[in-house]
């Protein structure tokens, strides 16, 4: 997926952890809806200042919104897991403790 696309992806997973209609956040940036809908679809990218209205809007920092390595689906994930293993035969002990501290 392009950088364009996962910017939106993100920032449409924040608007909506944070409970503010895209209107609401187009007013407070002084955008029009449509523009944010634009942003949030991945068909245009935000310009500095409205990037920075929506991050102090959604009391987010740069490092939040850019944070796209969560995106992979699943399966994905699961893969790159198995290859991390496979690759460290000698830490698979210590990953499995920490996943089963996590899991509790």
């Amino acid at each position: 997926m392009d950088t364009k696309k996962l910017l939106g992806k993100r920032i449409k997973e924040l608007i909506k952890r944070n409970g503010i209609s895209q209107e609401k956040i187009a007013e407070m940036a002084g955008i029009e809806p449509a523009a944010l809908s634009n942003i949030v679809t991945g068909r245009n990218y935000p310009l500095l200042g409205t990037l920075d209205k929506i991050i102090k809007i959604l009391n987010v920092n740069y490092v939040d919104v850019f944070d796209f390595e969560h995106k992979e689906s699943s399966e994905t994930l699961k893969k790159q897991i198995i290859e991390m293993l496979d690759s460290c035969p000698g830490k698979i002990e210590d990953i499995y403790k920490i996943t089963k501290a996590l899991l509790k």
